[in-house]
């Protein structure tokens, strides 16, 4: 017997479209994260699932309330944070311009103070360069967490006890999965059933507005 999974990530928030570090921060969708929503809906139309997963935060709610509107045969919904965003710590909240700026402002003021005046546009560079650099160690490093927030090794972590419970439940009641998830959550999933590697998983690029489907053998 085959059983099925469709995941899928919930629609553009007001966070995302501004590029603010959103985490666990309760973001709501704009207009065109509800239309991402509606597509993804249509796109499952014609796909029959029992039981339909969320988390608490409303982006992922609504998203799922858009696909469920297709499918009466599903009785189920289940809330479970264990597939809920990276959590972003201190940096939520704060734009990521935001972020490089202070990065840029405060690493020039260190080195200057200790070794000395740099030319303007050797001071610009440098500044850029060194925050890009500490921005991509928060944004795609898998061991290294922000302040106060989550790396994604401990990310998949907690989504590889939640895939453990969703297969058995998969297997004992026979029943095909809804999961409407986060950017960050996705990628442990995917990892697990396209078997990628942690660096194929950090590469990962999610979609608002499309799905991907697995196939389990019971």
């Amino acid at each position: 017997m085959k059983l099925k999974i469709y995941l899928f990530r919930h629609g553009l928030t007001h966070y995302n479209k501004h590029h603010w570090f959103t985490g666990w921060i309760d973001s709501t969708m704009t207009p065109k994260g509800y239309k991402n929503a509606q597509k993804i809906a249509r796109k499952l139309k014609t796909k029959k699932f029992q039981v339909a997963y969320q988390t608490r935060l409303s982006r992922s709610q609504n998203t799922l309330k858009e696909v469920l509107k297709f499918h009466p045969e599903c009785k189920e919904i289940i809330t479970d944070d264990r597939m809920i965003e990276r959590s972003y710590g201190k940096l939520q909240k704060h734009s990521h311009k935001e972020f490089m700026d202070e990065l840029d402002n405060t690493i020039v003021k260190v080195v200057e103070r200790k070794y000395g005046k740099m030319k303007r546009d050797v001071k610009k560079e440098f500044g850029e360069n060194v925050a890009q650099s500490i921005y991509d160690i928060y944004h795609r490093s898998y061991t290294i967490p922000p302040p106060g927030g989550e790396s994604i090794q401990m990310v998949e972590k907690r989504v590889n006890l939640f895939i453990n419970d969703l297969l058995k439940k998969m297997k004992k009641e026979k029943v095909n999965v809804a999961i409407s998830a986060h950017g960050n959550s996705m990628r442990p999933f995917r990892k697990y059933f396209e078997k990628l590697s942690q660096k194929e998983m950090m590469q990962l690029e999610n979609p608002w507005d499309d799905y991907f489907e697995y196939t389990i053998t019971v």
